[in-house]
C-alpha cells in the first residue's frame, strides 16, 4: 500500500547495493571461496548423503534461486538425487501445502527430491543433545545426525530478539524441539537488554543458538542478502558463525541509522509480503518502531495481514486472555505465561507499554481488531493528521519495517 509522506517527516530505507547481475554466478563464487571453510567441491563426493536446511514461507529467502545452483553443484559432483533431502526448517511454524512448497521451492525440485518438513510437535523426529556450550539439553531434529554434509541456507537481516535472522538459526530454532524453542524463547531471555536488534555475541538467545549449530558437525552455510526488490545483494558461505558474522556487519552498515532523539510519530509497515502475512510476523516491524519512538508516542503499522492473526495460532489465543492492553502487562506476569508464541505476545506488550500503536490492514476484520488490542485505524487520509494534532509533529517513516535499525544517542 502507498500513502503520501508527512510533510517535514524523516524517511529511513534500507541503504542500496547493487544486486547481482548474475545471482547463479555469485552463489557458485561463494561456494568455492567461503569464509573459514573448505570449498563446496573438496566437500562432495559420489555416496554422500547431503542435506539441505531451508527456511518456511514467512521468510523472504530467495529458495527458488538459492537452492537451484546449490543442488547443481552438488549432482555435479557425483552425489545421486536420492541421497539428498531438503528440511522445511519451520521451528514451531505450521507445516506448509505441496503448493506452498511448489511456491517457495520450485515444481522441479518438490517433485524430484526428497522433500521434508521439521515438527516441533512430532518427538520421533527429534534427538537430545548436550554440550558445555549449552545450558540445558536441547531437542533436534534427527536428520542432522542421518547426514554426511549438511548445508545451512537463510536470509540475514535484522532480528528484533535474535539480532540477526540466518545463521545458526538454521539449527535453533528452525530444527529444534517445541520445548526447546520455548526455553530458548522464554520471558527472561526475551526481556535481557541484548535480546534486541544488532546484538549476537552477548544475546543469550544468540548464544545458545550459536552453541546448537557448533554442535552439530559437518554443516557449511549458504546465506544471502537482499534489496527491497529481493534481489541478491550478498552471498556468505562457510563456516556458520564465522560466515553469519561477516554477513551480519553487510547488513549493518546497510541498515542500522543514529537519530538524535526519539520522534513523536513512527508510520512504519512490516516490508510487505511475505513479512507481513499475519498479525504475529508484523509485531517485529512494531519493535523496530519502538526503537525509533519516544516514550508515549505513536506507531501507526500498515500491513496486509491476509492470513488474520493467525486466528488458530497460539499467539491469537494469549491475546484474547489479555481482554485490553492494560490486561496484556498482566498476563506476561502471570507465571504460567510460557510456551508457545509467548515472545510474540511479549515483544507486543513492550511495544504498547511504550508507545501507543495503530493498525491499518484490510486484512483483519472487527473481531480481530478487538482480538489484537491494537487501536484501529481505518483512513490514513483521516487518522495521520489526527496522530500528528495528539502526538506531536515529529515523525518518521520506515517504509521496511524491520529492516531498518534506528538507535537513538538522545
Amino acid at each position: 500500500m502507498l500513502i503520501d509522506t508527512p510533510e517535514g517527516a524523516d524517511t529511513y530505507t534500507v541503504r542500496d547495493r547493487p544486486a547481482f547481475q548474475d545471482e547463479a554466478l555469485a552463489i557458485q563464487e561463494a561456494l568455492y571461496n567461503p569464509i573459514h571453510h573448505n570449498p563446496i567441491d573438496k566437500l562432495l563426493k559420489p555416496g554422500l548423503r547431503v542435506l539441505i536446511v531451508h527456511s518456511d514461507i514467512t521468510r523472504a529467502t530467495p529458495n527458488d534461486r538459492l537452492l537451484p545452483v546449490i543442488l547443481q553443484e552438488i549432482i555435479a559432483h557425483g552425489v545421486k538425487r536420492e541421497d539428498i533431502t531438503l528440511l522445511n526448517g519451520l521451528g514451531t511454524h505450521r507445516l506448509q501445502t505441496r503448493q506452498e512448497l511448489i511456491k517457495m521451492l520450485g515444481e522441479n525440485i518438490v517433485s524430484n527430491y526428497r522433500c521434508l518438513q521439521h515438527d516441533a510437535y512430532d518427538q520421533s523426529q527429534l534427538v537430545q543433545i548436550e554440550s558445555p556450550g549449552l545450558q540445558r539439553p536441547i531437542m533436534v531434529n534427527r536428520q542432522l545426525f542421518e547426514a554426511d554434509l549438511i548445508i545451512l541456507t537463510g536470509f540475514i537481516e535484522p532480528h528484533f530478539f535474535a539480532g540477526y535472522s540466518g545463521g545458526p538459526k538454521a539449527i535453533l530454532p528452525a530444527l529444534a524441539g517445541a520445548e526447546t524453542v520455548f526455553h530458548n524463547h522464554n520471558p527472561a531471555m526475551v526481556t535481557h537488554p541484548n535480546a534486541t536488534f544488532n546484538k549476537t555475541f552477548g544475546n543469550p538467545l544468540w548464544e545458545e543458538m550459536k552453541a546448537a549449530a557448533e554442535f552439530i558437525e559437518n554443516t557449511f552455510l549458504v546465506n544471502v542478502t537482499l534489496d527491497r526488490n529481493n534481489r541478491i545483494t550478498g552471498v556468505f558461505a562457510g563456516d556458520v558463525i564465522a560466515a553469519h558474522q561477516s554477513g551480519c556487519q553487510f547488513v549493518r552498515e546497510t541498515s542500522l541509522f543514529t537519530i538524535s532523539e526519539p520522534y513523536d510519530l513512527v508510520i512504519t509497515s512490516n516490508s510487505g509480503y511475505p513479512l507481513d502475512q499475519n498479525l504475529y510476523q508484523c509485531v517485529k516491524g512494531m519493535a523496530a518502531a519502538k526503537n525509533a519512538v519516544r516514550k508515549g508516542g505513536c506507531i501507526l503499522m500498515l500491513a496486509a495481514c491476509e492470513e488474520g492473526l493467525p486466528d488458530q495460532s497460539a499467539f491469537a489465543e494469549w491475546l484474547k486472555q489479555a481482554e485490553s492492553p492494560q490486561g496484556l502487562q498482566k498476563l506476561i506476569s502471570q507465571p504460567e505465561f510460557f510456551g508457545q508464541d509467548t515472545w510474540q505476545v511479549q515483544i507486543q506488550a513492550q511495544v504498547q507499554a511504550h508507545a501507543d500503536v495503530y493498525l491499518y490492514s484490510d486484512g483483519l476484520d472487527e473481531s480481530q481488531f478487538k482480538t489484537s488490542q491494537l487501536f484501529q485505524c481505518q483512513n490514513l487520509n483521516d487518522t495521520i493528521p489526527e496522530l500528528i494534532k495528539q502526538y506531536g509533529s515529529r515523525i518518521c517513516v520506515l517504509p521496511q519495517g524491520p529492516l531498518t535499525i534506528l538507535e537513538s544517542t538522545g
